[in-house]
């Protein structure tokens, strides 16, 4: 969603540092102040998910990925947030709720058996040890709480 303050070169840049594939038509033109336009949304297909799933897997937030990437998953698609201004600069930030500074991309998968492919991409060998899948009780609250999966020492004795 391109605010009408937005630059767009910036969003679009954003995106892609995520998506390269990611090449939009009509992205609106850069505007002096003051701003007349008014926001839209612009939407496009990437083909691969590759880099996504490389800054995934380079950040060590498979599991934080896996949950939140599903909160809003069924048999045929998942629906998530990030946060684009994480995105610049290379990184991944899963936006639960509200509108944080410099704005967010809503990211749709389609998709049959979408939920298999989230717990097949996320993986790690971590897993061996702590199985996972998509709703269990280790996945973490909708409002972003991790669940203790682990007994800490004050209380195990």
């Amino acid at each position: 969603m391109f605010r009408s303050h937005d630059d767009p070169i910036k969003v679009v840049d954003s995106v892609r540092s995520v998506f390269p594939g990611w090449d939009p038509e009509g992205v609106p033109e850069q505007s002096d102040f003051p701003i007349s336009r008014e926001s839209e949304k612009i939407s496009e297909s990437v083909d691969s998910l590759d880099n996504l799933l490389s800054i995934l897997r380079e950040n060590r937030i498979l599991d934080t990925a896996l949950d939140a990437m599903a909160m809003k998953a069924d048999d045929e698609g998942a629906v998530f947030r990030i946060s684009r201004q994480s995105a610049s600069i290379g990184k991944i930030s899963f936006v639960l709720g509200g509108s944080p500074l410099g704005g967010t991309m809503e990211v749709s998968l389609n998709g049959p058996d979408i939920v298999l492919w989230l717990e097949q991409n996320t993986w790690h060998s971590g897993r061996d040890e702590v199985p996972r899948e998509v709703g269990d009780e280790l996945a973490m609250t909708v409002s972003g709480e991790a669940s203790e999966w682990f007994e800490s020492p004050k209380r195990a004795r």
